[in-house]
């Protein structure tokens, strides 16, 4: 999908570190001005990454690999049934990082709302959260991480819908240790999987665009 000012990747299933490697390529494109402001939707194959912050007592006890990363924030987990996405784009200047943040955060707490999950931030934190009740603490329905460089964005959102949970047990999640991680399926009671959710992130991403 292309609008005006954004063109939608979605490349399916992809290796993180070819992922990886295509989010250099583009980036480098919309630097030099080659290609429009790009964002890649997909899936990976379970991998573990981790940002600059990450702890060594948050990386997985079991000796799991993990990938190092030049995006902010800690650890994480990616896999099947979440939706990742890496909006490649050129922000304003001057470049005010936390208002991307914050635009990033908006637009997964409108998608979360569509499917009838209240969602929020919470402060100190980033990410889409449900805030604790009865069935829990504060949990993390969304992460996000990402790098600026050149002015352009890299990294960028990813959205449990459908994914093994349990893979979240086997590390510190983003390095917090007093919240949980869940997911839409999770918190709808019914099987919310990537390609019923694709179509709702597409119709809000204008809202990473300042």
């Amino acid at each position: 999908m292309t609008t005006s000012t954004l063109t939608v990747l979605r490349p399916g299933l992809v290796d993180y570190q070819v992922a990886w490697e295509e989010q250099r390529r583009l980036h480098d494109d919309v630097v030099a001005g080659a290609r429009p402001d790009t964002i890649l939707l997909l899936e990976h194959p379970s991998v573990f990454t981790a940002g600059k912050r990450t702890e060594p007592q948050d990386r997985p006890l079991d000796g799991t690999p993990v990938v190092d990363v030049d995006r902010g924030g800690r650890i994480t987990w990616h896999g099947p049934g979440q939706l990742v996405g890496y909006p490649i784009v050129k922000l304003p200047d001057p470049v005010d990082v936390v208002a991307y943040v914050r635009r990033t955060e908006q637009m997964l707490i409108d998608v979360c709302a569509e499917f009838g999950v209240a969602v929020e931030r919470v402060e100190g934190r980033s990410g889409a959260w449900v805030r604790a009740d009865e069935r829990g603490p504060d949990r993390k329905v969304a992460a996000i991480g990402i790098r600026v460089a050149r002015g352009v964005t890299q990294h960028g959102f990813a959205l449990n819908c459908d994914c093994d949970l349990s893979n979240f047990d086997r590390f510190v999640p983003c390095g917090i240790r007093d919240a949980g991680v869940t997911s839409l399926s999770t918190e709808l009671g019914r099987p919310v999987p990537v390609s019923e959710v694709l179509p709702v992130v597409e119709r809000h991403l204008p809202t990473l665009l300042a």
